[in-house]
């Protein structure tokens, strides 16, 4: 059981809930009654305070909790890895449905609707750590044989295919080799900084047990992910939800980047 945000709903839901509902059951009718012996119009009852504010926030919050839940959750990125796709700073909405609806905080699949893409952007939560939230490019599925060699990934024996388009200049690592790398059905864009590895060389070769994924970062050279013991291969009840927008930019000194604002996550 995780304790974050979303227990925290769960349990102000089921506490505001609960305290609306007994009352109205068996508290509200005695008030109602003995006023009425007293005179007092049903409508000019005054409710306990508790009460009241059980009531007020009691569908808010849980309106809150279905959405968060079920349909989309705000994410923010805070570091560079998956640059040049996702910049530090970047808040982004993550599609909780995408790969089936999940109880909240057992993170139970209760109603499946769709299967991890390769190429998909996904936030994951940390096999090690659960409480800890990931983002990453999805590039191996269950029982593929993945070998990354420098720069080149091969999946099932088969190279991905890279296209060196130029020298990046956007926000950080400027100078650092773009690429467009073609991953499945999936064009899109990363980074690779000679000579750079978080300082060793990342060279791989397994292959992805049954009901677990293999993650890479898109800014591949800085990228704690799959390759390293700290992540690992992640099981498929650790999936949280598919990158789909970002819907701002806020990174100081430079925030707002106006132009990162609703734009989608390829």
């Amino acid at each position: 059981m995780i304790f974050d945000f979303s227990f925290i709903l769960v349990a102000a839901t089921l506490l505001t809930g609960l305290i609306w509902g007994i009352d109205s059951v068996a508290f509200k009718p005695q008030r109602v009654a003995a006023a009425t012996a007293k005179g007092v119009a049903p409508d000019n009852v005054r409710e306990p305070m508790v009460v009241e504010y059980a009531r007020s926030f009691f569908p808010v919050i849980l309106i809150v909790l279905l959405i968060r839940s079920f349909l989309f959750e705000p994410f923010r990125i805070p570091s560079d890895s998956m640059m040049p796709t996702l910049l530090n700073g970047d808040f982004i909405f993550v599609n909780k449905f995408s790969y089936g609806l999940r109880l909240p905080v057992v993170n139970s699949k209760i109603v499946p609707i769709g299967e991890p893409q390769r190429g998909d952007v996904i936030v994951f939560r940390l096999p090690r750590d659960p409480a800890t939230n990931y983002i990453k490019r999805l590039v191996g599925l269950p029982g593929d044989h993945i070998v990354v060699r420098g720069q080149n990934l091969y999946i099932n024996g088969e190279r991905v295919q890279t296209e060196i388009v130029g020298t990046y200049a956007g926000h950080g690592h400027t100078g650092a080799t773009l690429a467009v790398e073609h991953l499945g059905s999936v064009d899109h864009n990363v980074l690779y900084l000679p000579g750079r590895m978080d300082g060793e060389g990342r060279d791989y070769d397994q292959v992805v047990p049954a009901g677990h994924y293999f993650f890479m970062g898109d800014n591949r050279d800085n990228s704690k992910d799959s390759r390293f013991f700290e992540v690992g291969f992640v099981p498929e009840r650790n999936l949280v939800g598919k990158a789909v927008r970002i819907w701002l930019n806020w990174d100081l000194p430079n925030a707002p980047i106006w132009d990162r604002i609703g734009a989608p996550i390829r």
